[in-house]
């Protein structure tokens, strides 16, 4: 008797979670919604491979050459950077900030001009200690793949939004 009360009891609590997660227009991020079905991608940038594989997910074919792609987006500049934000007392580095930019344009298929060059900024920043040299050098290549993956979901995202002219 006592356990059919706490299963009803549960029951009950993810029954109210589940509307409440409802009501509030929470929703999983699913697969972007891109006005175009191919792509062909030109230029060099090291996140080029991971936005190949996120328009796949998306159900857009991205083709070797210009040929029947709707949609083409031209990568123009990338850059990496490692700048320091603070020093200690004795003068050592304590902090650093990653900088990842990443320039790029887009034109359709059906027009003449690409459109206006897009630029894509991320910034992290993590405390440093010469002491956990091989923690912080793992720590610093984890940010720059985040980085990385930040700015494919970016570059998606603004693309899921460009208009066909």
């Amino acid at each position: 008797m006592h356990s059919s009360v706490i299963n009803r009891f549960t029951r009950l609590l993810v029954l109210l979670l589940a509307l409440s997660l409802a009501a509030c227009g929470f929703h999983l991020r699913g697969l972007a919604n891109l006005p175009f079905q191919s792509v062909h991608i030109s230029g060099s940038a090291s996140i080029i491979e991971d936005l190949k594989k996120s328009f796949r997910s998306s159900g857009v074919k991205v083709l070797p050459t210009q040929e029947g792609a709707q949609a083409l987006v031209e990568f123009l500049n990338e850059t990496n950077e490692k700048r320091i934000l603070s020093l200690s007392g004795g003068g050592k580095v304590s902090e650093y900030e990653l900088v990842y930019m990443l320039s790029y344009r887009m034109r359709y298929a059906t027009t003449a001009e690409w459109g206006p060059e897009q630029r894509v900024e991320m910034r992290r920043d993590f405390s440093y200690d010469d002491t956990q040299l091989l923690a912080k050098s793992y720590e610093e290549a984890r940010l720059s793949n985040d980085l990385h993956a930040d700015a494919v979901r970016e570059v998606v995202r603004r693309l899921s939004v460009s208009a066909p002219q």
